[in-house]
């Protein structure tokens, strides 16, 4: 897939987030329904929940969906944090920590596997191609 269109995609549910911030009230319902369609998309095209980038998808979702319980508005904070260090700095904590899922990793959990992962430098591509 073009990295351009992962990245437009970001882009704009970065942008969304801040006007969700600035209190633009359809802020949030439209950075809901960009990642819908988002997940929608990726999942059509690598034809498998197993893929990474289809679970990055699907977890940040369920993270804003989760941060329109009351009390639970910080989680879009943190959200918007990630989203703008994947785009400024190409690192996704999101994605490094479902690598640690047994289905992406081929050795054990391990506290140097998970330093490993979290503190290895961002490079383009899969966090799981290069562990």
């Amino acid at each position: 897939m073009d990295p351009r269109i992962k990245r437009l995609y970001w882009q704009l549910t970065a942008l969304l987030l801040a006007a969700h911030f600035a209190q633009w009230r359809w802020g949030l319902p439209l950075a809901i329904a960009l990642n819908v369609a988002q997940l929608l998309h990726f999942a059509a095209v690598r034809r498998s929940a197993r893929s990474l980038e289809v679970q990055v998808r699907a977890a940040y979702l369920a993270l804003l969906a989760l941060g329109t319980l009351p009390g639970l508005w910080p989680v879009h904070g943190v959200q918007f944090v990630g989203v703008n260090a994947l785009l400024v700095a190409d690192y996704c904590l999101l994605a490094r920590l479902l690598a640690l899922l047994p289905v992406h990793r081929r050795q054990p959990l391990s506290a140097a596997l998970v330093r490993r992962v979290l503190l290895l430098p961002p490079a383009p591509g899969a966090i799981t191609s290069r562990l």
